[in-house]
């Protein structure tokens, strides 16, 4: 059995802050149909679909019954995984390995635009006994951590703000982006405070938009018409889920997932093997968490060892979520989808040279401590 999969389609339309002219079955149909158009394979050859969904940002009960229709997958089998993108990824990747399937797509969509107070529904995933009676806001979680941080890792305030500044720039050459724009790190200083001491443009920004891949096993990818890019490591892992157990400073699932993805790939050393990392970056903060736990590196470290990787390119050449747009579960895999368009020398403007090996690092977002990761490669 060889442990590789290959991404052999790729389908994801523009996120967009709001589509009220497509239903979310709209946009899925549209990703789809990219995705089949690039590998090369009719719907009815696929053995099986995963779909990344959760109830609560749908506001639909067991939403997954309404997806296979439009990924033309009426009677095939469907994995639900109502979780972070990239382990819907893995869950595809392990029904290919196993070999109970040859063919699997893999589906995520973001429909936030119909959601109206996105603060209340994230606050009804905080613990109902301990945490949610103190009425805290997500954000407000996310500030806590953001103070955390800043004092044990020995970050100013201002390299924050320049993530923001770099990020939302690099967007404006993604023709995937939302959010595109030409700041000034003053600017994000003095934005409206949300919680201190996040600031307004420090909190990626909600977007619409459908992402579908065709994943199969590599000697049936190398028959279709899509130009491959081998998943070569995957991992996922949570950490403590409650406010009061949690390490603040310090995203372990991140380092936890990065090392079971590096593992599988037989990565020893990211900072010099992997040319690209597109990490989460939900808030500006945790892109330096979550680049140190791609790298290895303690909480400061991505200030004194990834300012270089940042400084030529190599970190969020998409814009991340602050350029791009937040969509919910569906954000990790829109990330893989544009860093296998990397891998293939097809991201346009985005294109950073010579990318042969890039990571993905995820994040659920608040107030959960769950992510992943993924390594991909040319063929």
């Amino acid at each position: 059995m060889d442990n590789l999969v290959a991404i052999a389609g790729i389908g994801l339309t523009p996120l967009r802050p709001v589509s009220p002219d497509l239903s979310f079955r709209e946009l899925v149909f549209e990703a789809a149909t990219r995705a089949y158009a690039d590998a090369g394979v009719d719907p009815r050859d696929v053995d099986g679909v995963v779909t990344v969904a959760e109830d609560l940002h749908e506001g639909t009960s067991i939403t997954d019954e309404y997806t296979p229709d439009q990924l033309g997958a009426v009677l095939k089998p469907v994995q639900t995984v109502a979780g972070d993108g990239l382990q819907g990824l893995a869950a595809a990747c392990l029904l290919i390995r196993s070999g109970a399937a040859d063919v699997v797509v893999v589906e995520a969509h973001s429909k936030a635009s119909n959601v109206l107070e996105h603060e209340e529904v994230l606050a009804m995933a905080l613990d109902p006994t301990y945490e949610r009676p103190w009425g805290l806001d997500p954000h407000a979680v996310a500030a806590l951590e953001m103070r955390r941080y800043l004092h044990e890792a020995g970050v100013p305030e201002r390299a924050v703000a320049e993530v923001v500044v770099a990020n939302r720039r690099r967007a404006l050459r993604n023709p995937f982006a939302a959010y595109g724009a030409d700041l000034t790190v003053e600017q994000v200083l003095t934005d409206t405070v949300v919680a201190d001491p996040l600031r307004a443009a420090m909190v990626s920004q909600t977007a619409d938009g459908a992402v579908v891949l065709v994943l199969a096993a590599p000697e049936t990818a190398r028959a279709l018409r899509g130009r491959p890019v081998m998943v070569r490591g995957i991992g996922w892992a949570s950490d403590e889920p409650s406010l009061s157990g949690r390490p603040w400073a310090e995203a372990t699932y991140a380092h936890l997932a990065a090392a079971m993805a590096y593992r599988d790939a037989g990565l020893r050393a990211p900072g010099r093997e992997v040319d690209l990392f597109e990490v989460d970056d939900t808030y500006a903060h945790k892109q330096l968490q979550h680049l140190e736990a791609a790298l290895g590196l303690p909480p400061g470290g991505a200030l004194r060892e990834g300012a270089a990787l940042a400084a030529a390119d190599r970190v969020n050449a998409s814009g991340g979520h602050l350029g791009m747009g937040y969509g919910y579960d569906a954000s990790a895999l829109v990330r893989v989808a544009v860093t296998a368009l990397q891998v293939r020398g097809e991201a346009g403007p985005m294109q950073v040279p010579g990318v042969r090996t890039a990571v993905v690092l995820s994040w659920r977002g608040v107030p959960t401590t769950t992510g992943g990761a993924v390594v991909l490669g040319a063929a």
